[in-house]
């Protein structure tokens, strides 16, 4: 395939959904230029590499042209935005070209829109190159994430606190159907809220159409995915920085990369947002935060589920109720498997959060630890020379949890499940001031780090290693 007409382009939001989303087509970057492509990710959506290195590509998703039968929309939404609640939020800076292969193929960064407000729709090139990176990581680490296809520089300067070079992303997402697009959909009327849901359980949960409650079960349905999600940004230390209800999408995808960052050194209470000054979405916060959304999910919902509305809040609180509980056996399998422990029984949970505890009272690096251990266990390296060496419980912890491993095998086990590299907080920035400079060689270096995160290289140990400057490190919306 040389060109991008023999892809089956469909518009289903588009067409299905017009009652809450607008046409809008891209004015487009005349002067753009790609800086990074994500070929696997090409390939999977149907596009060869001729196209994708073609200036046929460059102009699509630079917004000069459309694929040949898309219908560019922006999306409305409405949102619970550090807990106050937006009823007209909306795409205020990207549009949706189309679905490809039931993929969404949106462009962030591409201009106004209808719910742009008073923003000018642009973005700056250092959060595209953020987002790329990080989604890439994540779904490296098979962690539910949108996805970036191209990362794209305007040759044209946007505003802010400073004049900085512009770009645009490429996202890829299952959809981007958030829980803020179901408030936004029960702000209008309950017919436009039942096409939303039907619509959604369609495209993401067919199997419960049959079901006895297909809006009960769609509800089930979500609470499980982003339990599960969160379990597995816990594992890794990932703070979102902005778990808003228009953040949070019912397909269970991780979305906007704005103010997030990994913790190093392991503390319950780290945030990095600038803008989050009661540490609403900390890291210890998340799982409740996790609640909190899905009861505001669960009151758009109300509805659906039953003719009458006290029916339809026992049903759904009932469901809601069940949801801490999933999380934290999807926490502790994960913490299980990130340990080398093949049971999650009491003495094993026991183990898990005694572990933590001397992080934290140690102020250990967390992604690091782990490495550590294995190293330990497998005696290619000692305590004295790990980021344990200072603990006065390890000794203790460890004899109690080699009872519980395979010895022979563990090390292995836990090194492809725990990453030796990470998006760590200094390099991502140091990386992207020298790309916002023109040199993208930074980039370039950790990107392909991050595609193998499990294999330790020699001559990259600064890599693996957090900053003392990261206790300090303050992320920004991109916006």
């Amino acid at each position: 395939m040389k060109n991008s007409n023999n892809l089956k382009i469909d518009n289903s939001y588009a067409e299905e959904l017009y009652e809450i989303s607008e046409k809008c087509p891209p004015k487009g970057f005349k002067k753009a230029e790609m800086l990074l492509k994500n070929y696997s990710l090409a390939k999977e959506l149907g596009f060869d590499k001729s196209f994708v290195d073609s200036d046929e590509c460059l102009n699509i998703f630079a917004g000069n042209n459309l694929l040949q039968n898309s219908i560019p929309i922006a999306q409305g939404y409405s949102g619970h935005q550090f807990g106050h609640f937006n009823p007209q939020l909306g795409d205020g800076r990207a549009i949706l070209l189309c679905e490809i292969n039931k993929m969404d193929i949106q462009l962030k960064g591409i201009g106004q829109t209808p719910y742009s407000r008073r923003g000018d729709g642009k973005s700056a090139l250092s959060p595209v190159l953020r987002e790329y990176m990080i989604s890439e990581f994540m779904h490296t680490l098979k962690i539910p994430t949108t996805r970036s296809l191209f990362a794209i520089k305007t040759n044209e300067d946007v505003l802010r606190e400073t004049t900085l070079p512009g770009g645009v992303l490429t996202r890829i997402a299952k959809s981007h159907i958030r829980i803020g697009t179901f408030e936004y959909a029960r702000t209008k009327n309950n017919q436009i809220l039942k096409t939303l849901a039907d619509y959604s359980i369609d495209r993401h949960y067919p199997d419960l159409k049959e079901t006895d409650n297909k809006y009960l079960s769609f509800f089930a349905g979500v609470c499980d995915k982003q339990a599960l999600l969160v379990s597995k940004w816990m594992s890794i230390g990932f703070i979102h920085g902005v778990m808003n209800t228009d953040n949070m999408t019912i397909s269970g995808e991780t979305i906007d990369y704005g103010p997030c960052a990994f913790m190093n050194h392991y503390d319950p209470k780290t945030v990095f947002s600038s803008i989050d000054h009661s540490g609403r979405y900390s890291y210890q916060n998340q799982p409740a935060i996790l609640i909190w959304n899905l009861a505001k999910f669960a009151e758009t919902l109300i509805p659906l589920i039953d003719e009458d509305s006290e029916i339809s809040i026992k049903k759904l609180t009932e469901v809601l109720q069940h949801t801490m509980p999933s999380y934290q056996e999807y926490f502790y399998k994960e913490f299980a498997e990130k340990l080398g422990l093949q049971t999650i029984d009491n003495k094993n949970i026991k183990i898990i959060d005694s572990y933590l505890k001397i992080l934290h009272s140690e102020s250990i690096d967390f992604t690091l630890s782990f490495r550590n251990l294995a190293k330990i266990v497998d005696q290619s390296s000692t305590i004295e020379d790990s980021v344990f060496n200072k603990s006065k419980d390890f000794s203790t912890w460890y004899k109690s949890w080699k009872k519980e491993i395979n010895v022979a095998n563990v090390s292995k086990e836990m090194d492809l499940k725990n990453p030796c590299y990470i998006p760590r907080n200094h390099l991502i920035e140091d990386a992207l001031m020298n790309a916002v400079g023109g040199d993208m060689k930074e980039i370039n270096l950790m990107t392909g780090l991050l595609k193998e995160p499990f294999t330790e290289k020699d001559g990259f140990k600064k890599y693996t290693i957090s900053s003392s400057s990261d206790e300090r490190y303050i992320t920004y919306c991109g916006t």
